[in-house]
């Protein structure tokens, strides 16, 4: 593979040229792949595993969706194969929620099925004795949440003197909930000579610090997209009274076959009552958010994911580490405070290269959450009829709204969207990528983010 030196014009990669075997990986990975369905790789995965493979650190700016997680996990699993088993955890991967941790060890499995590696999974939220157990028979791999890494590392039951890789995954959100000084007690007592992977969906100031901390020359790579969130999944916005919101959501849940749904709200405890209520009315569905047990959150992701509960009712922290990609219909029950949070919520369905719908509510008290979700996008969202229409009608395509530029505001990495990957090394994370052909917004934001 050939990787652009510094000073070197940045490489733009629009498809997967090549299968994995041409990557480099070995058969036994290869074939595992195969028989989970994956032929060819995504272009992150085309970028980042050469590199990976050779030993080079790497900043990777991608989101969930991109296939950046089989870009980590199968370069662990094809260099610490190549040496004996040291008796010891020799990779760590750090995430920020208790469902990422199970996902990646989940993919850690299926992907390792023909090689004699171990890894064990530890996270809060659960008794931690079979932990320890798993923990004790010394896996080759670890996958961890910082908090109950940290706990078992305080109790004498972990050592990480003998880690050769570490992966910080989702290294923004991580820094977002507060795990930063978590992190960093656990960074301490890592070996100094060590590879070192950094993914983040975007780049603040404080995960770019991070990564100039942690990183040495590394490899970088960004997956932007070629088109916005906005242009890839079909948007429409009801504008109703907020105590009509129920009764519409019933409606449309019922008036056909979606497939799977993930409706958002604001809170904990409205994701609670609103679950509860469709329940009463007959549909499917379970809440999902940061105060449920691990069990019941175990349970609605498991019922979600095989069909027996076709709804799911989130909260924003909560759906990050929803990895479902056929997901039909997303419903902004409530609009987020947030503008980036709308790309992100509708980023859940039309992955993967198939359609998604993406369906608002708003009253009268969110009309001015619903301006600063178009001055974000600097698109209208179609309106649609709350009566005499009938709710899936295809709505007209997103038009471009004139917004005034003191208005932009950074544009995050959209998830279902095909990407392109731009690539770079240097001595630190200073990328010159500006994708083509997306928003104004992005290519500003581009430019603020690397400077």
């Amino acid at each position: 593979m050939n990787i652009a030196s510094p000073g070197a014009p940045i490489r733009h990669v629009t498809t997967s040229p090549s299968p994995f075997s041409a990557l480099g990986l070995i058969p036994a990975l290869v074939s595992a792949l195969e028989a989970q369905g994956y032929r060819d790789p995504t272009p992150i995965q085309c970028e980042a595993i050469g590199p990976a493979i050779a030993g080079a650190d790497l900043l990777c700016c991608a989101q969930t969706g991109t296939g950046k997680t089989a870009a980590f996990v199968l370069q662990i699993l094809q260099r610490l194969s190549a040496s004996p088993r040291a008796g010891h955890v020799r990779a760590l991967v750090l995430t920020p929620t208790r469902e990422l941790a199970a996902q990646i060890g989940e993919r850690t499995a299926a992907y390792g099925k023909h090689l004699n590696l171990k890894h064990a999974v530890i996270y809060g939220g659960v008794g931690q004795r079979a932990q320890e157990d798993a923990v004790r028979r010394r896996p080759d791999i670890l996958i961890a949440t910082p908090g109950r890494l940290l706990d078992l590392m305080q109790q004498g039951v972990i050592s990480l003197h003998g880690i050769e890789t570490l992966v910080l995954d989702e290294a923004d959100r991580m820094l977002d909930m507060g795990f930063i000084h978590d992190v960093k007690r656990v960074l301490v007592k890592l070996p100094a000579r060590k590879q070192t992977l950094f993914f983040s969906a975007t780049m603040p100031p404080a995960a770019r610090g991070l990564a100039s901390e942690l990183l040495r020359k590394p490899v970088e790579i960004a997956v932007t997209p070629k088109a916005t969130t906005a242009e890839t999944v079909r948007q429409s916005v009801y504008l109703v009274p907020r105590n009509d919101k129920r009764p519409m959501l019933e409606r449309i849940l019922r008036d056909e076959e979606r497939g799977r749904v993930i409706v958002f709200t604001r809170t904990k405890h409205g994701a609670n009552r609103l679950a509860d209520q469709l329940l009463r009315a007959g549909i499917g569905a379970a809440a999902i958010h940061g105060n449920k047990s691990q069990g019941a959150r175990e349970r609605a992701l498991g019922g979600f994911r095989n069909g027996t509960t076709p709804v799911l009712v989130a909260t924003d922290i909560a759906a990050r580490g929803i990895d479902v990609d056929d997901v039909a219909l997303v419903v902004n029950y409530e609009l987020p405070n947030v503008p980036e949070s709308y790309v992100h919520r509708i980023g859940r369905t039309g992955r993967a290269g198939k359609g998604g719908r993406a369906i608002a509510f708003c009253d009268e008290t969110e009309r001015g959450l619903l301006t600063d979700i178009e001055h974000f996008l600097r698109a209208r969202i179609p309106r649609a009829e709350a009566t005499g229409e009938r709710h899936h009608a295809a709505p007209p395509a997103v038009t471009r709204a004139p917004v005034p530029t003191q208005r932009e505001q950074p544009m995050p990495l959209a998830t279902g969207v095909a990407p392109t990957v731009t690539q770079t090394t240097g001595n630190g994370p200073t990328p010159r990528a500006v994708t083509s052909g997306g928003p104004r917004t992005f290519r500003a934001r581009q430019k603020r983010r690397y400077a």
